[in-house]
């Protein structure tokens, strides 16, 4: 297994396919496996590079306080190790901040971007409603198993559950295989998404960005999606009617086919 020191920690990550290096950052929790979907469309096209932010999968766990800004100086680093020069970027959630974070620090070392169900954070952030809040924080009850299954309204519409319930399963099965996060690193994260606030540098990140929301996200309101394209100098929105927040999964062949084809008309940028 692929393992890159970035300062205090092993992070982990995989390489697929050949072409235009495209960085896969993941969510809150998230693993490489979250991105096996696009993973499989995307290395037909492009380099895939995924990796586990830290705290998440079998990258390091450090104890103590994380930033989005550490993880995007973690995300540098991988790209500095690798020697790439330039990446397009899929991101989804904690990912897309990570993701603009990057942006801001190394701008031209990104293409463009598609930022999936995020936020900028700070005093434009559109919070979920404290049910929400509690129910993501929320691991008594059960097992591991019971745990995600009771979740799983935080993730997916309401018609999507009802009509697929095998790829419910197939979600829960990929949740199950990811490692098991230890909760303080799960509270970790979840405070470096707290504390984030990207509003002032959005004016300066120049890269291409798509960003796309659904208008059934419980946990990220597509409001938030509305701010950054208002606010972002080079960026367009797509809203998808009744989706939730996990768009890479419910939306799977969308998001994968709208992406290649943003992506293919900013190659030459």
């Amino acid at each position: 297994m692929p393992f890159v020191n970035i300062g205090e920690i092993d992070l982990y990550y995989e390489v697929h396919g050949e072409g235009y290096p495209l960085l896969l950052i993941t969510g809150l929790g998230g693993s490489t496996l979250a991105y096996e979907g696009q993973i499989a469309f995307f290395r037909e096209h492009y380099k895939c590079i995924a990796f586990d932010n830290r705290g998440a999968g079998r990258s390091g766990r450090p104890a103590g306080i994380y930033t989005i800004e550490k993880m995007a100086e973690d995300a540098l680093g991988l790209l500095d190790r690798l020697r790439v020069e330039k990446t397009f970027v899929f991101s989804i959630s904690m990912g897309g901040m990570i993701a603009l974070k990057l942006a801001s620090m190394a701008t031209m070392r990104l293409g463009a971007m598609l930022l999936g169900c995020t936020h900028a954070g700070g005093k434009s952030l559109i919070p979920p409603s404290p049910e929400v809040i509690s129910l993501l924080a929320d691991d008594t009850g059960g097992s591991r198993e019971e745990i995600i299954r009771k979740q799983i309204p935080l993730f997916f519409s309401e018609k999507f559950q009802a009509e697929n319930p095998l790829a419910i399963e197939e979600f829960i099965s990929a949740q199950l295989l990811t490692p098991a996060q230890p909760r303080r690193a799960f509270f970790a994260q979840l405070h470096a998404i707290t504390c984030y606030d990207s509003t002032v540098e959005l004016a300066q990140v120049r890269n291409p960005a798509l960003i796309v929301t659904g208008t059934e996200d419980v946990l990220i309101p597509p409001a938030n999606s509305t701010y950054l394209a208002e606010h972002l100098p080079n960026a367009e929105l797509i809203s998808i009617p009744g989706a939730g927040h996990s768009l890479h999964f419910e939306c799977r062949d969308f998001i994968n086919r709208t992406a290649h084809a943003f992506y293919q008309k900013h190659l030459r940028d």
